[in-house]
């Protein structure tokens, strides 16, 4: 308890420095990319697995195909190292270098070979004495040094992950590199693994505060390539939606981790599954998968342009559970702009496919609104679906309906998205 005092005396102290919020008007929608760690990991024996292991061919190749295979024009730019990039010394100056046997042409070359295809570039670091895989850390007295490294080799995005830290450093060193990325001139997104390691609720984490000084941030555990991962993590996330749905918006996000589509773990409704629970829950959508031998189904949920059209969404909502049924069908809202909707239906089931039947008055829509229906996946409509009809959708186990609603009627009264309401109260758009 002491230790927590402590830190939070520090972040107080901290954030009373001028100049600290990060305001560096980026990643106002959910950042879209690749990243290296959950299908790669830390595979550094380039002698046993050249195709795989983590060196800068990998990211030549993963930069090729987001800009030759659709995905740069669908808004997926970033390409992202994690962790095992460096070499296990600092140089002679202090500074990060790369490992040079796995990157022999340095991470500016990268970075040049990124931009030129209209790609950004994001590295890994971690403050701490290691990074969580051994390699060098950044401690406190080397922030400022390393963020001007990473802005003089190009990066685009900053992941900064937490091991081997105390919550007292954690809660000097986020803020402090915030405050550094900015200075150094060059636009970087920041991610931040802080509220990860302190536990992901207040009162270790205050939400406020670390929209201040992140543009994203790990709240839970790392997602490993299973559907136990991907069901507890949305558990955690939704069990604690009332702290942290109001924490997200444009420019500061919650992450829930990176998309395992295409890899081994989920099947195709999962796969479904995990696209429209991230995207309802305005993630970033981060995928750690093989794009040189990605399946064609897979590529085609997560190329899906509604889909990624409803996670861009410019107000930056994040999305609620507003029902869970004892039949083990949940339904999420996510308001959107221009008064639409997102809602997904998603079963928990294991027996076989489920009728749901409710309707939109029960997931308290406006009275006297009518709409226009487009289900996200298979592209079909319905016109003229008023607040009152019952309707039913089809949900297979352990997958999802999702729909696009847009309302071609409403009543007298404009209705207006309330972005935070007191837990209780529901989530939904209001009437004023």
């Amino acid at each position: 308890m002491e230790a927590a005092v402590l830190s939070g005396l520090a972040l107080a102290l901290a954030l009373a420095l001028p100049g600290l919020a990060l305001e560096n008007g980026l990643a106002l929608t959910p950042p879209m990319g690749w990243l290296a760690w959950e299908r790669f990991r830390c595979n550094v024996d380039c002698r046993a697995d050249p195709r795989n292991c983590i060196s800068e061919t990998l990211f030549f190749e993963m930069a090729d195909r987001l800009a030759e295979d659709g995905w740069r024009e669908l808004g997926y730019k970033y390409i992202n190292i994690d962790d095992c990039w460096s070499a296990k010394q600092r140089d002679a100056a202090g500074r990060l270098v790369p490992d040079p046997e796995r990157f022999p042409r340095g991470i500016k070359a990268l970075a040049d070979y990124v931009h030129a295809r209209g790609l950004k570039l994001g590295i890994y670091g971690d403050l701490g004495t290691l990074t969580c895989g051994g390699y060098p850390g950044t401690t406190l007295d080397l922030v400022e040094q390393d963020a001007q490294t990473f802005a003089e080799w190009g990066v685009d995005m900053l992941k900064l992950d937490g091991c081997y830290s105390s919550g007292e450093e954690q809660a000097k060193g986020y803020p402090e590199m915030a405050r550094a990325l900015n200075a150094t001139g060059r636009p970087i997104v920041y991610s931040c693994s802080w509220p990860a390691y302190q536990g992901g609720l207040p009162p270790k984490v205050n939400y406020t505060i670390l929209a201040e000084v992140c543009n994203l941030w790990r709240n839970y555990d790392d997602i490993q390539d299973s559907w136990d991962s991907v069901l507890s993590i949305l558990d955690w996330f939704f069990a604690n939606q009332d702290v942290l749905q109001p924490a997200a918006g444009p420019g500061h996000w919650n992450d829930p981790d990176m998309l395992i589509i295409g890899n081994f773990g989920l099947s195709y409704e999962q796969s479904r599954s995990q696209m429209a629970l991230w995207t309802v829950m305005a993630a970033p959508l981060l995928m750690s998968t093989d794009l040189r031998t990605i399946s064609p189904s897979a590529k085609e949920i997560l190329q899906n342009r509604l889909m990624i059209q409803i996670n861009q969404d410019p107000l930056g909502i994040q999305g609620r559970r507003i029902v869970k049924e004892k039949s083990h069908i949940e339904v999420f809202l996510r308001p959107l702009s221009q008064g639409a909707s997102a809602l997904v239906f998603f079963s928990r089931r294991t027996d076989m496919p489920f009728l749901y039947t409710t309707s939109l008055a029960k997931l308290h829509f406006p009275e006297d609104a009518v709409y226009e229906v487009q289900d996200v996946y298979s592209g079909k409509t319905i016109s003229g679906l008023k607040t009152g009809d019952s309707f039913s959708v089809v949900i297979n186990p352990s997958g999802v309906v999702m729909w696009y609603l847009y309302p071609t009627a409403l009543p007298a009264q404009h209705w207006h998205i309330v972005r935070q309401q007191a837990p209780g109260e529901g989530f939904h758009p209001i009437l004023l």
